[in-house]
């Protein structure tokens, strides 16, 4: 279940189609330091990932439209001795050759060739970010190529962001990515189960955090897509609350916001379960107008519809719970324009998922109005409850905080949810929690 390299080829004819006569640059990620000379795990960044698939860090793209019509790779030098130490290395011939580039050179040739390469083209593409250093290096080239006006060469005139064209084709998966998301998704789902399975009061979050690990791992997906939150009692009103480091304790809800990466592709999972394996009377009427919320909104994913729909639909279900319990007084309309509902629900109901797990996309339109799912589009849908200690609210509902989440498709005639697989409904949660003690 990968995506496949014929995939990442077309996916750069693609762009070159939309780019005119200009070039493309994309550089891959560096490795970073963890502490002295311990690197973390490498990932790829995700544009760079997104048009190769090509594993190695440091290396650059060049895609040449007009014309021209090719991608050049740039990558480290085959190395024998190297690869004793650190792996397999690619060199600039595989390279090429693995993933379908029409030429690849060494990485110590680029200063040289890439001067001359833009000198062709008025417009250079990349991807204009935090990352100064790329800039840097691009300006430097453009410097170069000014000193060879005399041989004939021409200075770009501009630089442009290529996400303005990128995130769009992103945005849209295709049917290899709809699968390997699938796989993600299930893989997370098991990991989720496993944690309701292994759940007891008295157990620290960090070992519950390693259950979902172990499920990530022993199905193939080499880490988390981003830190998993284990989150018991009033931690769980800590909305990216990563310490996982509490004594877990009887009568406390277990909010677990976790999801795997799978061939670069995140998944995004969040369910609460309680500890004891038994919802109390108030966590369970807070738990149903959450699953309630998030059902609403789920209904509202369809092509055509606005990405803002699901979370009006989900913040409608929840303020009328809220005046119903007594945390909000006043009627739907009245809580609604004086915002006292975020109190308790402070957060949006969606946002995009793919390569990242917050994935690139726009929200809004140029006159900031909510854009239109698509078909194909991915998405979440996550409504939650969250209840400080107040002296304003009974004692019952304190430290109470509660999210459910689902990776959900948009297709033509309504959605999918992908994460189908990880129980969410009463019953079903609290016949799996502790089960494994049984």
């Amino acid at each position: 279940m990968k995506i496949d390299k014929k995939t990442f080829y077309n996916r750069r004819k693609e762009l070159l189609g939309k780019i005119g006569n200009s070039v493309a640059i994309l550089f891959n990620a560096s490795e970073v330091t963890r502490n002295r000379d311990s690197n973390y795990k490498f990932r790829s960044d995700s544009y760079f990932q997104y048009f190769s698939g090509f594993p190695e860090a440091n290396s650059i793209i060049f895609m040449l439209g007009g014309k021209e019509q090719k991608s050049i790779i740039f990558c480290q030098t085959k190395d024998k001795d190297k690869e004793i130490w650190n792996g397999h290395i690619y060199g600039p011939e595989l390279a090429a050759k693995e993933f379908m580039f029409d030429e690849a050179y060494n990485l110590d040739q680029i200063n040289e060739i890439a001067t001359k390469l833009i000198g062709k083209f008025s417009k250079i593409y990349t991807v204009i970010d935090n990352n100064f250093s790329h800039q840097s290096t691009i300006h430097a080239w453009i410097d170069n190529n000014k000193k060879l006006k005399r041989s004939g060469y021409k200075s770009p005139e501009m630089i442009i962001d290529l996400a303005s064209i990128v995130d769009q084709m992103r945005c849209v998966k295709s049917e290899n990515e709809i699968a390997v998301m699938q796989h993600a998704a299930d893989i997370s789902s098991k990991a989720h189960i496993r944690a309701m399975q292994y759940s007891k009061p008295q157990l620290f979050e960090y070992q519950v955090e390693a259950e979902l690990i172990h499920e990530f791992m022993i199905n193939g997906a080499a880490a988390p897509a981003y830190l998993s939150i284990v989150a018991s009692g009033i931690n769980g009103c800590t909305l990216h609350y990563i310490d996982n480091n509490s004594k877990m304790k009887n009568g406390d809800l277990l909010l677990i916001d976790a999801g795997c990466e799978f061939d670069a592709y995140a998944s995004d999972i969040t369910r609460t379960f309680p500890v004891n394996g038994k919802f109390t009377p108030v966590q369970k009427d807070l738990y149903q107008l959450v699953l309630n919320s998030q059902k609403a909104a789920i209904a509202k994913v369809k092509a055509g519809n606005f990405f803002s729909d699901p979370h009006n639909a989900a913040l409608d279900t929840l303020i009328d719970g809220f005046i119903q319990l007594g945390l909000c007084q006043g009627t739907q309309a009245e809580v609604k324009e004086n915002e006292s509902y975020k109190e308790f629900f402070m957060h949006r109901t969606s946002h995009w998922l793919g390569m990242d797990v917050h994935d690139v996309g726009d929200y809004v339109d140029e006159d900031g109005k909510s854009i239109i799912l698509e078909n194909n589009n991915v998405l979440t849908i996550e409504p939650g409850c969250y209840i400080q200690p107040s002296e304003k609210i009974p004692k019952e509902f304190w430290g109470i905080g509660i999210r459910i989440e689902d990776d959900v498709r948009v297709k033509a005639n309504g959605c999918e949810v992908l994460s189908h697989k990880a129980p969410k409904e009463v019953k079903e949660i609290e016949s799996l929690v502790g089960s494994i003690y049984d």
